[in-house]
Formats: structure tokens, sequence, C-alpha cells
């Protein structure tokens, strides 16, 4: 059992930047972790990937972007620590969402962040953290 545990979250103003952050924890199962993200879930519509990043050895990563975030969003990894990190940048008012982080192993489920349905790269991954606010004022 792998526990995910997302902090950074709060309320700014749009142009407003933020870093999320979460960290993994738990048995063994920990250690075959090779993809981490981020999926949000704004008020009232569906969940939507935003950005993950796959550990392909320990010098080589892969980052995957929604379209919607890409160029202003940056997910990085510190792998000593086991712990992940959105920098959300140049935020709008409908980035305003919970953000929930995700972990699970393979290249493929970490690339399906960028596409369309969103429910079917929700899937792929199986743990979520509980999620946190971010909420963006115009």
């Amino acid at each position: 059992q792998v526990q995910l545990v997302e902090s950074g979250g709060g309320s700014v103003p749009a142009g407003g930047s933020l870093t999320l952050s979460c960290a993994a924890s738990g048995s063994r199962d920990t250690n075959n972790i090779n993809c981490m993200g981020w999926f949000r879930q704004a008020a009232g519509k569906e969940r939507e990937g935003v950005a993950a990043i796959y550990t392909a050895n320990s010098t080589t990563t892969y980052a995957f972007y929604k379209h919607s975030v890409h160029g202003r969003f940056t997910i990085t990894q510190d792998n000593t620590k086991r712990t992940v990190y959105l920098q959300m940048n140049k935020l709008k008012p409908e980035d305003t969402a919970v953000y929930y982080c995700v972990a699970d192993t393979g290249l493929q489920t970490c690339s399906g962040v960028r596409f369309d349905p969103d429910a079917d790269a929700a899937r792929a991954f199986g743990s979520w953290g509980q999620g946190t606010q971010v909420t963006v004022s115009s």
C-alpha cells in the first residue's frame, strides 16, 4: 500500500504561482513506483489529468503535460525523498480545482495524462492522495 500526502495548496490571484508537493511512503510497493503525477477536479467538472513524470533510470526522466498547462506548469521529483513537485506559474481562474497526487508504474500510464478521455487516464493510476485545494481569483 502506497500513501501519498499532498501539500502546498492555497489561494492566489490570477498570474500568481504556487508549488505543490507530494510525498510517497508505505511498504516496499513504494520502490516499484516509477510514475508520479497530478490530476485535478474543479467543482462540477470531470477529473482531468495535469502532468506526470516517469523515471526511466537513475539519470533519465520524462515529463508529460496536459495541453492546457503546458508551458506554465513544471513537474519535477526528488527520488531520494520519494517526492514529486508541481510548480504552477501564470495561474488562471480556470486552474481552480482540488489537485490530487497519483502514483503507479509504467511509461504508458504516465504519458496517458496528456490525452482524453481523462477517465481512462485516471483509471490507470492505483494510488491517489487526499487532494489539496488550489484557488485562483480573477
